[in-house]
């Protein structure tokens, strides 16, 4: 089947000059991909360093011709668009600094030694790369989170080739990204097939099962990543699946900072609902605001600024109508009061809902704990402490969880505990619409807003998820794995006999 691009905003399709990858022909691809694998493993960390940085230079230097295509495709502003590219960039040159510190190989030497249990032979364990990932990119960042984003720069820093499949939202974006990233892997004379790419829904499927495909990453909807989780898991030799998959995201605001700033915190809070057109997987999608005066104050600026938002084009039809469809569940099933609620629009295009609900009613009301992904939010209002405890612990467990408290707040403590409990990012005060790339980040949660909570996405950590350890138990010097040899040629961070050794 040839390939459709669509632009959201027009509705107008093109014929792209790119056809549905065969099962087989995906087949074919994993097979060359892992007979390639261990040479690009053995590629030294610097170049493979080379070949992050690389591929940032070849995606700053089409940033025109890649930010035009991503237009047409996704509906989103240029200036958006210039800056998620820019953030993509940035995140190939951060793990290009991850590759080279070396830490992320957790190198550990024990020698040979007497020990209250006998003898102990020498010992020395390293990660390795797994072998070929599977990478499913999302509809709603078609740089950072797609064919070039997080999960490919963490593969390719592990030393894993890559196979990607292309979102059908924005085909032609994808294609172009790659031939960057392609571009810069022909330039560092890389093992080929370390990066491939395929089309269409049977050849998603065909890489979640081919034999050769060692782990799959995945960004996208409950309903497909669930799917696709199976899948992994039915095979002969099942395979790990991480999937990002929905999350409601809780914020709460407690009796004490809804007294000193209700009317900021609502409209701030408007405006990370409907940022862009709310399909971001960090939008707080329920608002737990205390019952009185300064909570109506709160809820009165949410309604004065989402009623006066634009109608927003979101990146597909197809995703317009899977949010009309949820947030008419709300309605329907959840009955809430509708606090705002213009003309739905047609096609991609629709408008900004918020509902209002008691927090008793939210928890007997399963329709409403789950993601709508779209501009909408529901109002949890609550009477109590208790109220609000019991409220939380309905909700599903999510990707974020925020807190707007007042200094010396009597409730920040338990609810900070409780967000740990229950989120993979607790933030205070602000708003979580934004994953920022550094070290510390974790972008990730329990079920079911991720397949793997204690893997991420974003950061550092990310690239632990292509690896697995290894032990080499009295192997001599001379065949050790370099990060291992006693010299320490890579200059990495290692611990040697329990204790932990940082070269200067």
């Amino acid at each position: 089947m040839t390939v459709i691009s669509t632009n959201p905003a027009t509705g107008v399709e093109r014929t792209l000059e790119l056809d549905d990858t065969p099962r087989d022909e995906v087949l074919a691809i994993a097979r060359l991909a892992k007979d390639n694998a261990v040479d690009f493993a053995e590629r030294s960390l610097a170049w493979r360093s080379d070949l992050l940085r690389a591929m940032a230079d070849e995606l700053e230097g089409d940033v025109e011709h890649l930010v035009v295509a991503a237009m047409d495709e996704t509906a989103l502003p240029e200036a958006r668009l210039r800056g998620e590219l820019a953030r993509t960039s940035f995140q190939m040159r951060f793990f290009a600094e991850v590759v080279l510190d070396g830490s992320f190989l957790a190198a550990s030497i024990d020698e040979a030694m007497a020990s209250p249990m006998g003898p102990l032979p020498d010992l020395r364990r390293v990660r390795t790369p797994v072998g070929p990932v599977a990478i499913f990119g999302s509809s709603n960042f078609p740089f950072a989170f797609s064919v070039p984003g997080g999960d490919t720069a963490s593969a390719l820093a592990a030393g894993c080739p890559v196979l990607i499949k292309a979102h059908p939202a924005h085909p032609a974006t994808s294609a172009a990204t790659f031939a960057a990233l392609a571009r810069a892997a022909r330039r560092l004379d890389a093992p080929a097939h370390t990066l491939s790419i395929v089309f269409g829904f049977e050849a998603g499927a065909a890489l979640v099962d081919a034999p050769d495909v060692a782990a799959v990453g995945f960004t996208g909807s409950l309903s497909a990543g669930r799917a696709l989780w199976a899948r992994a898991n039915a095979r002969d030799t099942p395979i790990a699946f991480y999937g990002e998959l929905g999350s409601a995201n809780p914020l709460v605001v407690t009796t004490a900072a809804a007294r000193e700033r209700a009317a900021q915190i609502g409209t701030d809070a408007a405006g990370s609902v409907i940022l862009g057109a709310g399909q971001f997987c960090t939008k707080p999608g329920l608002l737990f605001v205390p019952a009185g005066e300064s909570g109506d104050t709160l809820v009165h600026e949410l309604v004065r600024a989402l009623s006066t938002a634009n109608e927003f084009t979101m990146l597909s039809a197809g995703i317009a109508d899977n949010f009309r469809r949820s947030a008419l569940a709300f309605e329907r099933e959840g009955r809430v009061a509708v606090l705002v609620g213009r003309e739905w629009g047609d096609e991609a295009r629709t408008s900004a809902r918020l509902y209002e609900v008691d927090a008793m009613q939210f928890v007997t009301e399963s329709t409403l704990h789950t993601e709508c992904f779209g501009p909408t939010a529901i109002v949890v209002r609550y009477d109590s402490s208790a109220q609000l405890r019991t409220a939380l612990l309905a909700a599903e467990p999510a990707l974020t969880f925020t807190l707007h408290a007042a200094d010396e707040d009597p409730d920040a403590r338990w609810l900070l505990d409780l967000g740990a409990q229950r989120a993979g990012r607790v933030l205070m005060n602000g708003f979580p619409t934004g994953v920022g790339v550094s070290w510390s980040m974790h972008h990730g949660g329990p079920w079911p807003s991720t397949t793997a909570p204690w893997a991420t996405s974003v950061g550092a950590a990310a690239i632990e998820r292509w690896l697995r350890p290894v032990t080499f138990q009295s192997v001599p010097e001379a065949l050790l794995p370099p990060a291992l040899q006693s010299a320490n040629p890579l200059s990495i961070p290692r611990r040697v006999n329990g204790h932990l050794e940082v070269p200067h």
